[in-house]
């Protein structure tokens, strides 16, 4: 049977608009407006003292002239700054604004028929046209008239009338034209301007965070290997005592795996294995014992006191303490106890432990975040640990796997207590599919793991380091370029020696404001388990002593690397990549470069850490302005050599023995 469709419709369909409606339409079209993420369902991400630049298609029917602005403002604020939007051409407005406070802003467009600026347009061509402007010179009296009429300003209202006095003192028509056209006349003009159909875009949020979420160095290590014996447990005052030599590398975050008590069920031995000796310490991600869960420390590391002192210590030293926020637990964990119904019990009355096939987590089990009791007391206890921590002096949390857990629960947490304590950050451990990398970001993550540990060859790397630099990526998602973590031992570093590291390295700082190392990686450890992404004797689930002064380490040049990256603000962003020409495909060549173009940086780096490469190459002469044979200033950040270039095209070999890539800052020889 065919539905009964009414022949009358009852309503209007979606694109349809009445005659009521369509002349309370806005004539004028705001549209494409940057950033934005999902059309301002989420918000952008800014720092605190970096250029928000706001892009927008704006445009009406006709040919009047438009002007538009942008409004920008805390949401804790009331009061609005105006910014003038620049019409670049073909219906593309542009301006920028800097916030200077950490929190929400949110900015708005408004755009408006420009009545002088129209009238002034077409006087300027009828009178360069020769064409009679008797009338367009009454025109604009009267518009002036209207100005005055406006205006509820004396000063104002002064300046109008002298100008109006001054247009009719005047005999000649070109000394009349000049005078409205004058641009004090039109700068005056466009304060007063009624704004005829003026449309407004919705609100736009943008994040703003510390310079921190955008540049920083993160160092990861254990506690409890900081000791020169294995059998001794490492302590927050053994860290202590290693806070200068990181400091030194230049690093500003240390960051460390979980530090709560580690539980006794199922505990894991050396290399995973499922059975524990007496003194093995197990893995930190099994969270709680009879000495408590998330909100203790675990007692060989030392006392809360102790840990707050380290905190102390490593800020007079400019780092910055990160935690593991791994929601997960020991079967030993209070919570089980206290709060059973947090926790999906099987019909025999066990706990399935954790798994991500084909790893297994015996010594792990999981909260449910859903169980009838586990709202909303779960979600208020997990955010009252991060408190807890908040108020012991931290303010970055690695959070481990989030893609496992709610999307709504990040997005409430983050928000409640950023709201609190604007300043924490939240750095997402998510290897995962792109949609949900991105969508971490967008719920409030202030950077990400990323998939930079696996991206080799040219192709690959030019690849993803622009397409980071492009929407969506560009405005919702911060790359944090870790090297290498507990759990992933890149096979690239298996067989690559000192090179294959110094590669890396390089590639890491140079292509993102945010890069990491997990301990070992300056003493070059990549032995692995055998045909895997894994490291024999895991620090996991063993304590592992070293000597940082071991022959053949590159602390000198991770060191250097980071004075590069502090003494060079466009490698303190991914933001600015663009690759250029170098024809070989074993070398890597880019920019990176601030927007006024007065720090520029080139980057060449080799990808085989066997053999030497060579290849000709393009300097980037367009971007500075200069021809194809102009000389250019040359200087290696790694050497401190400095040179002169002359033309585009130039020719490079790099030595993996010696140093697997170079790093130039080039500019304009002083005249």
């Amino acid at each position: 049977m065919q539905p009964d469709i009414p022949h009358k419709p009852t309503g209007h369909l979606v694109g349809e608009v009445r005659l009521e409606e369509a002349v309370a339409l806005p004539r004028i079209a705001i549209e494409a407006v940057e950033p934005a993420v999902e059309d301002g369902r989420f918000a952008a991400k800014g720092v605190v003292g970096g250029e928000v630049l706001v892009n927008a298609v704006i445009f009406a029917d006709g040919h009047d002239r438009l002007a538009a602005r942008l409004l920008w403002r805390l949401v804790a604020q009331e009061h609005w700054t105006a910014v003038p939007l620049e019409n670049l051409g073909n219906d593309h407005w542009q301006g920028r604004f800097v916030p200077t406070q950490v929190g929400r802003v949110v900015f708005v467009i408004e755009a408006w028929w420009d009545e002088y600026a129209t009238y002034g347009y077409e006087l300027m061509k009828k009178f360069s046209a020769g064409v009679p402007v008797k009338l367009e010179l009454q025109e604009g009296a009267l518009l002036l008239d209207k100005a005055i009429a406006r205006t509820s300003s004396g000063e104002q209202a002064d300046a109008l009338q002298a100008l109006k006095a001054q247009l009719g003192e005047s005999e000649a028509v070109e000394d009349r034209v000049k005078l409205l056209l004058a641009e004090s006349t039109v700068e005056l003009m466009a304060h007063i301007d009624a704004r005829p159909h003026l449309t407004r875009s919705r609100l736009f949020p943008v994040e703003v965070e510390r310079p921190l979420a955008q540049f920083a160095s993160w160092y990861e290590l254990f506690p409890r290997s900081e000791t020169d014996d294995p059998s001794r447990h490492g302590t927050f005052r053994d860290v202590i005592k290693r806070l200068p030599a990181i400091t030194a590398m230049g690093f500003d975050v240390l960051y460390f795996p979980p530090i709560h008590p580690i539980g006794r069920a199922h505990r894991k031995g050396p290399n995973n294995s499922l059975e524990a000796g007496p003194d093995d310490p197990g893995s930190p991600y099994a969270i709680g014992s009879a000495e408590g869960g998330h909100e203790a420390v675990h007692p060989q590391l030392g006392s809360l006191e102790d840990f707050r002192e380290l905190v102390d210590a490593a800020r007079s030293q400019g780092l910055e303490i990160a935690l593991d926020f791994a929601i997960q637990c020991s079967p030993d964990h209070p919570w089980l106890q206290q709060h059973p119904g947090w926790f999906t019990w099987r019909p025999d009355g066990t706990i399935r432990h954790a798994e991500n096939p084909p790893k297994k987590y015996e010594d792990i089990v999981n909260v449910d975040f859903y169980a009838e009791a586990s709202i909303p007391d779960l979600w208020l206890a997990l955010r009252d640990v991060v408190i807890g921590w908040v108020e012991q002096g931290v303010s970055l949390f690695r959070v481990d796997n989030p893609h496992t857990k709610p999307l709504p629960f990040w997005e409430w947490l983050i928000a409640d207590v950023r709201a609190h304590h604007p300043k924490v950050m939240f750095l997402a451990e998510a290897f995962t599919r792109p949609a949900m990398m991105a969508r971490l970001g967008k719920l409030g993550f202030s950077q990400s793991y990323t998939y930079f540990t696996w991206r080799n060859t040219k192709v690959e790397l030019e690849s993803y380091f622009t397409e980071l630099n492009q929407p969506p990526w560009r405005d919702c998602y911060r790359p944090n370029f870790f090297v290498n973590t507990p759990d992933i031992n890149p096979f690239f570093l298996h067989n690559s020696g000192r090179p294959g590291f110094l590669i890396r390295a390089a590639l890491a700082t140079m292509g993102s404001g945010l890069w990491g190392m997990y301990t070992g990686f300056e003493l070059c450890e990549a032995e692995p388990v055998p045909g895997k992404e894994e490291y024999v004797n895991s620090e996991k689930y063993q304590i592992r002593p070293r000597d940082y002064h071991a022959p053949g380490n590159i602390v000198g040049e991770i060191a250097q690397l980071n004075r590069i990256r502090r003494q060079n603000p466009a490698l303190q962003t991914h933001l600015g990549f663009q690759a250029y020409t170098a024809w070989n495909d074993n070398i890597l060549y880019f920019g990176k470069r601030t927007d006024d173009r007065s720090n520029f940086i080139l980057v060449a780096i080799s990808l085989d850490p066997v053999n030497a490469q060579e290849a000709h190459f393009e300097l980037p002469l367009w971007e500075l302005g200069l021809p194809d044979d102009a000389a250019t200033h040359g200087e290696d950040l790694m050497s401190g050599h400095t040179w002169t270039w002359h033309g585009k095209t130039q020719w490079m070999r790099i030595e993996p023995w010696h140093l697997p890539f170079g790093i130039w800052r080039i500019s304009v020889p002083a005249v």
